[in-house]
């Protein structure tokens, strides 16, 4: 089973600057994808849904399995990996 963290954010984001650290961290555990939103395509932060960042997608084998958005520490991260 393939795990990945899409990371939208941005970096005059405040929370995501918060946020940055910790999913370097996380990126340890598994792979962390950042995608900022101000250079990325209109059209796949459309496709994303993403409405607020930060905000993190959790993808398995391709398809979105959950969401959160906002900051969380590194444990409430893993254990948003491991248990939803």
């Amino acid at each position: 089973m393939s795990k990945e963290l899409f990371y939208y954010s941005a970096p005059w984001c405040q929370p995501c600057e918060t946020l940055g650290p910790i999913m370097d961290q996380v990126n340890r555990q598994i792979p962390v994808r950042k995608i900022n939103i101000d250079y990325a395509d209109p059209a796949v932060i459309t496709a994303a849904q993403v409405r607020n960042i930060p905000t993190v997608v959790l993808v398995e084998n391709g398809q979105e399995v959950r969401r959160f958005t906002g900051v969380k520490s590194f444990n409430q991260i893993i254990d948003f990996l491991n248990h939803g």
